[in-house]
């Protein structure tokens, strides 16, 4: 293993089962984590208290939440008054949970803060197996930015700090993302998944979040510490 501390990463963190895992992943290849997370205009707060609940239990170097306000443009279920399905399928079509340009915005918020530190590795936790089918979560996608993040920033294009962008969850199910995370003593009980929260917290167990967790679970034979609404 190449140890990376001296220069860390930056880690994007959602609070989720997916990012907590990555950082977990960053951890145990011997980086120096700098988690970033967002309040973009989301309709509950539940993730943003489980990102910091996350960062207590890791030696974050740094954990900074950016305020940005989605909400101006809507457009999803999640930052507009547009109701979170819960058909009980999966859909084959981008559902309305997707966020216009999310994963592009928050990638080069990211861009931003690595020049700044000098580092060259962000980890994103996109995902193309277990997942809702946002375009902006798709290998083509992640190809495409990191030639783009090295092509606009001044410490790659002079050679000093070139731009990786690292996606070790990509091709993992979810079975096997929450395996690999519980070998890595990944907590998931200070996670949030759910689209769509009761007023105290508890998942709803039926958006499409909830059933790519409840399936991943089932498939790594293990027992989700989180409770359900149902």
């Amino acid at each position: 293993m190449v140890m990376k501390e001296s220069k860390g990463a930056i880690v994007l963190l959602s609070g989720g089962l997916d990012s907590t895992t990555l950082l977990a992943m960053a951890r145990e290849e011997g980086y120096g984590l700098y988690a970033l997370t967002f309040r973009y205009g989301q309709r509950h707060h539940q993730e943003l208290a489980a990102a910091k609940k996350v960062t207590e239990a890791f030696p974050v170097r740094e954990h900074r939440v950016v305020e940005i306000d989605l909400r101006a443009f809507g457009g999803s279920a999640l930052t507009d008054n547009i109701d979170v399905p819960k058909t009980g399928t999966l859909s084959a079509n981008i559902p309305v949970t997707y966020v216009p340009a999310r994963n592009t915005i928050f990638l080069s918020y990211a861009l931003a803060w690595a020049e700044v530190l000098g580092i060259g590795d962000i980890f994103i936790g996109v995902n193309a197996v277990d997942y809702s089918g946002y375009p902006d979560c798709r290998p083509e996608f992640i190809a495409a930015y990191e030639k783009m993040a090295n092509l606009a920033t001044k410490a790659a294009v002079e050679g000093e700090t070139p731009i990786s962008i690292w996606t070790p969850l990509m091709y993992l199910s979810k079975g096997e993302i929450i395996r690999k995370g519980v070998s890595l003593g990944v907590d998931y009980g200070l996670t949030h998944t759910c689209y769509d929260p009761a007023p105290d917290g508890l998942a709803c167990g039926f958006c499409d979040s909830c059933r790519l967790r409840i399936k991943g679970f089932a498939e790594a034979g293990l027992v989700d510490p989180l409770p359900y609404r149902q």
